[in-house]
């Protein structure tokens, strides 16, 4: 009976480590925050960090509007693509594949609880893992790029 015991006792807390791990983790390079406002205000706070730099807004895509259309109900999913022509034209145009990949993606959307959600793909996954894969040359000093990310992001949720 001990032995039972003492199994239970350790599986208790392996149980609940498990559940307390957050759906929403970053994995594979994907960041994904809490956002404090709602779907459109965190659109629109997005888009504005964006525009604050030397950044465009490409366009926006709605997915739950367009499956509105076809009688489908989806709770907010926009995804938003983004970029500095400046620094990704010269790229794309010694790397033309790179184009399907870029320009960078931020989706704004809200989970089954009503929670607003940003994620975006991290810099590191941009230039370790996009770049590499169209053989592109990764710029030498990529990582103004992650704090633009992280500063746009975090005042689109915070």
């Amino acid at each position: 009976m001990r032995t039972r015991n003492h199994f239970l006792a350790g599986l208790v807390p392996l149980t609940m480590w498990a559940t307390a791990v957050p759906t929403h983790a970053a994995d594979d390079g994907l960041i994904t925050k809490p956002s404090r406002y709602s779907v459109n205000d965190t659109i629109a706070r997005f888009e504005t960090a964006v525009r604050q730099r030397e950044m465009m807004v490409f366009t926006e895509i709605d997915h739950a509007a367009a499956a509105k259309k076809f009688g489908l109900e989806m709770r907010p999913r926009t995804v938003i693509l983004f970029g500095a022509p400046k620094r990704g034209t010269p790229v794309m145009v010694k790397t033309p594949l790179l184009a399907i990949d870029l320009p960078p993606k931020a989706l704004v959307w809200e989970d089954d609880e009503g929670k607003v959600w940003l994620s975006y793909n991290s810099a590191d996954y941009l230039f370790k893992t996009l770049y590499p894969r169209h053989g592109a040359q990764v710029p030498p000093t990529p990582w103004p790029l992650a704090r633009e990310l992280e500063e746009m992001s975090d005042y689109a949720t915070k």
